[in-house]
């Protein structure tokens, strides 16, 4: 069956700001963004969606301090409309413009909030993260360098993001500003050729990149699959090597975690894998008897799910602070059976009251609470300064917790796990009629999403949808804590076989 063969057209294609951030971190990103803009890669799932939303969010409030400041309500793709009111506010002397555009060198950019000051004008780009990051000043001088192609002189910017110190319900300091117009200006001498160099790349063919750290910074390519090889013995595979490492081994040629010098200085759980890649079995050390003896007793299995707002919704909390909304908690009767309690917020008011007082009566007659991996000592913590009437009781729990995790890393290999220890990575190689495939969610961070739906928009959610996806985070934590029991299960089996 014969292709078309893909022309290219001579009109140039045009740039925006998180295309040209894009093309910065990679132009074959860039060029599978703008000549496949369908591509099921770049479908916002609910997750990203939210964090949009959050975002129009954060610069809606940002907005409100700029006092007299215009926007340019006006379609995206209005460009010519868009500049052109641009233009008149800057004549009418506006006091502040939001989303002022403008386009120059074939680029269009919407700065967030522009004011005049002094002789020319202060560019302020708005953000959701609690910190200015390294990313910020790329998009920062793309702006600069297309305002000041378009006539006006910029005198400052800053990055104007979340204050990790504002506490809800006071959010009068709910912003800081960073101010980076020193570290703007060594940026400013690649824009231009930046810029063409992308134009000239997207009229041509799907550039030839090699992979590299640039894959996953600063942020995770959408495509990473199509130039990753989905090989279990890919070295990028190898446990707790990161990204910066793998690609060193990368340059240097070394491909594959067989391919690793004999010289490799290794950690005992990346020995543990490579020797279980090697025989093609699981590996069991001598140890794990010794560690699941502290497992004996009345034991429940306890998991989170937390909310995770841009803007602070209940007492105490700061920007992207997680807090507890669910949870599920399994407890063993000593006669094989389970008894299983659980919690899911309603309603937009402060659960963690309810919940910690649920949890702390499910968790009462336990000995030892299982968990797996820091967080839920973590979120338990939390909920002490959270629910101060309830500081014992959590402690007391907070003392009863016991991670399963270090004892399947510091224990267990099986090849299947390829290289993580994530539960969702563990549970089907340990215990295969068990995993999350049967299930709607799958995912902590869906659900964290879909727990803020439930609670905070709830009133647009219809009744059926809004029992399903309830039902369906019900689901979802308690087959994380269900899954703890079975692999408790397993490792016992494991550490009684000869």
């Amino acid at each position: 069956m014969s292709h078309p063969v893909r022309t290219f057209s001579a009109m140039p294609h045009r740039l925006s700001k998180s295309r040209y951030t894009a093309g910065a971190q990679c132009h074959k990103l860039l060029w599978w963004k703008v000549h496949e803009p369908l591509a099921v890669e770049l479908q916002p799932n609910k997750v990203l969606e939210d964090r949009f939303d959050q975002g129009r969010q954060v610069g809606a409030i940002a907005r409100d301090g700029f006092s007299g400041g215009v926007l340019i309500d006006l379609p995206y793709n209005a460009v010519t409309e868009r500049v052109a009111l641009t233009r008149k506010l800057i004549d009418d002397g506006a006091p502040a413009i939001f989303e002022a555009s403008f386009l120059a060198d074939n680029t269009f950019v919407a700065v967030d909030v522009l004011t005049p000051q002094d002789d020319g004008f202060h560019l302020t780009e708005v953000k959701s993260s609690s910190s200015q990051k390294e990313e910020h000043l790329a998009d920062a001088a793309v702006q600069v360098h297309v305002l000041e192609r378009s006539g006006i002189h910029i005198t400052g910017v800053d990055i104007m993001h979340l204050n990790k110190e504002c506490h809800f319900p006071d959010l009068s300091n709910l912003f800081e500003r960073t101010d980076v117009t020193a570290a703007v200006q060594p940026l400013l001498n690649k824009v231009g050729w930046e810029i063409d160099a992308q134009l000239a790349m997207l009229d041509g063919p799907l550039p030839d990149v090699p992979i590299g750290l640039h894959c996953h910074e600063p942020y995770e390519c959408p495509f990473m699959k199509r130039c990753w090889p989905q090989d279990p013995d890919h070295i990028m595979r190898l446990y707790s090597i990161g990204p910066k490492k793998g690609c060193d081994h990368l340059t240097a040629g070394v491909n594959r975690i067989s391919g690793l010098p004999a010289t490799q200085k290794l950690n005992v759980t990346q020995k543990r894998q490579i020797r279980a890649m090697k025989e093609g079995r699981i590996i069991v050390e001598p140890g794990l008897r010794k560690a699941l003896e502290a497992f004996e007793g009345r034991l429940g299995y306890l998991d989170f799910e937390t909310i995770q707002r841009a803007v602070p919704v209940w007492p105490g909390m700061a920007p992207w602070e997680q807090a507890p909304a669910q949870f599920s908690y399994h407890e063993a009767n000593g006669d094989g059976t389970y008894t299983h309690a659980e919690y899911l917020a309603e309603g937009p008011k402060d659960c963690r009251p309810e919940l910690a007082r649920r949890m702390v009566e499910a968790t009462k007659s336990a000995e030892r609470v299982a968990h797996y991996s820091h967080f839920e000592k973590t979120r338990i913590k939390g909920l002490q300064d959270a629910v101060p009437e309830l500081r014992g009781e959590l402690e007391e729990l907070e003392h009863k917790l016991i991670d399963l995790l270090p004892v399947v890393r510091d224990n267990v290999y099986h090849p299947d796990f390829l290289g993580k220890f994530s539960m969702k990575s563990i549970l089907t190689p340990l215990v295969p009629d068990l995993t999350y495939s049967d299930l709607v969610i799958v995912d902590g961070l869906f659900a964290s999403v879909e727990i803020a739906r439930l609670l905070f928009v709830a009133g647009k959610i219809p009744q059926e949808e809004h029992d399903r996806v309830r039902q369906d985070l019900l689901n979802y934590c308690e087959r994380d804590t269900w899954a703890m029991v079975k692999v408790l299960e397993k490792l016992r089996e494991l550490a009684s076989t000869p």
